[in-house]
């Protein structure tokens, strides 16, 4: 299969690359690193030609600093999807892998003893100040019972990436209408792993904390650190991109998997996990906050595994040891 990788330079792209070599597909690769822009309608097009499918990766990642933030935010992720999308109309290319987020579900699941299922609204920074963290049950304001979510859950996206995220998710399904298309949406859970990208506004906490314990000081855990995330390692996110790319996909339809270990953990027990590997020191938790962060969000990869044939193959302990640069 010819695939075009887009964002094949970075962090999980060029993961993804390496794996549909690896796996015996002849990749084509365009990242605005090698000076290709997804948002260069002619780039686009010349390496469209003869090509098979899509995996789009190119995006501007993180959750964003303030909302000065949002017009590069839309032009890469939504403009640029856009862009591609046209192109591939006109070159007749059919199939399409988007890397998608577990952001775009906004909180996760929770259940009230009182009233079933419910979907708290975005948490009040007051209570964040005052240190409470947990969302409450919108309807009495009891505390609630986190869940997993599966991909039929409603979205609510709350912050700038979310909400661009989820544009791409409805510019993909569009275009599969328009064209008789097929698109696999891989929702991404918290990734690690090699060649993450570190020391920038936009890192993740992951890295964040990596980069203070190679300093020497220790990591810096916000809220109480009970926060739960899937963290997922960037080989078995590669793994399931050839997956879905050799998945053949029902014309005009769109299709989203969670891509998740299933093993959820806290923020506090990867920053201990790192700081163990290094020998500490050990996290120090702040109760510090930020505005648009969800306290907890972890999924199901259940469709993925039966679908798919997708399921993760690093273990959490081995992965972080390996994130730390720790010698097996």
């Amino acid at each position: 299969m010819q695939v075009l990788i887009t964002g094949s330079s970075g962090f999980i792209g060029s993961h993804v690359a390496e794996a549909a070599v690896a796996a015996g597909h002849a990749v084509r690769t365009l990242d605005l690193r090698d000076g290709r822009d997804v948002r260069d309608a002619a780039a686009v097009a010349r390496l469209l030609e003869g090509a098979d499918a899509v995996c789009h990766q190119a995006a501007k990642v993180g959750l964003g600093v303030d909302v000065s933030d949002m017009p590069d935010y839309s032009s890469v992720n939504v403009q640029g999807t856009a862009v591609l999308l046209a192109e591939m109309a006109r070159a007749g290319v059919r199939r399409l892998v988007l890397a998608s987020s577990m952001v775009v579900y906004g909180e996760g699941a929770y259940a009230c003893a009182r009233h079933g299922t419910v979907r708290p609204g975005p948490r009040a920074e007051d209570d964040l100040a005052a240190g409470v963290f947990e969302p409450a049950c919108p309807e009495c304001g009891a505390r609630l019972a986190p869940g997993t979510v599966t991909e039929d859950a409603p979205l609510d996206p709350r912050n700038v990436y979310a909400d661009t995220k989820l544009a791409q998710e409805h510019l993909a399904a569009s275009w599969a209408r328009a064209v008789g298309g097929s698109v696999t949406a891989l929702r991404y859970h918290n990734v690690y792993g090699p060649r993450m990208p570190r020391d920038t506004p936009y890192a993740g906490v992951a890295a964040l904390f990596r980069s203070r314990l190679e300093r020497g000081e220790a990591p810096l855990v916000f809220e109480d650190g009970g926060q739960r995330r899937d963290f997922v390692h960037v080989r078995d996110v590669a793994r399931a991109n050839v997956l879905a790319l050799e998945q053949e996909g029902t014309p005009g339809a769109s299709r989203a998997y969670n891509v998740a270990s299933g093993t959820p953990r806290t923020i506090a027990d990867m920053a201990a996990a790192l700081a163990a590997a290094y020998g500490g020191p050990e996290p120090v938790v702040t109760g510090g906050f930020r505005l648009g962060d969800v306290r907890h969000i972890v999924a199901s990869p259940e469709r993925a595994r039966r679908e798919l044939g997708y399921t993760a193959g690093v273990a959490f302990a081995d992965g972080m040891a390996e994130f730390a640069g720790v010698p097996a």
